[in-house]
């Protein structure tokens, strides 16, 4: 089975902070940054704005590309961006990323996590049958 593989960046507002990752599936995981799912780095510096992807056929190659790309200097990174960005717009409408799926991510993850809260170790939702 091939899958799909994404090398991405992130950015916050002022286009001063970079993040780069990888992914199976750009559209969710775009999401989850823009819906602040993870409280990592994205989250800490609020890089929120796709401004660069690239897209491989096996996810071992963007892995791969990812690898490399994490040890170029921020200037190269910058030029990689310029060249099919030049205003460092935000990408993510371009994929498909829309407010509703962003708040759909976000009310997706928060029950997860309620359930996960509600899994029946506290002591009101035990049955003592008493």
């Amino acid at each position: 089975m091939k899958r799909t593989g994404f090398v991405y960046f992130m950015s916050n507002s002022h286009n001063n902070v970079l993040y780069v990752g990888v992914t199976n599936n750009l559209l969710r995981r775009v999401a989850e940054h823009k819906a602040k799912i993870n409280k990592g780095f994205t989250y800490k510096y609020n890089c929120d704005k796709l401004v660069y992807f690239e897209e491989y056929a096996l996810v071992v190659d963007a892995i791969a590309r990812e690898k490399q790309i994490k040890n170029w200097k921020r200037e190269w990174k910058n030029e990689l961006i310029k060249k099919d960005n030049p205003d460092w717009n935000d990408l993510s409408e371009t994929i498909g990323v829309t407010e509703e799926l962003i708040r759909s991510t976000k009310e997706y993850y928060q029950g997860i996590a309620g359930q996960a809260r509600n899994d029946g170790s506290d002591s009101q939702s035990l049955n003592t049958n008493r």
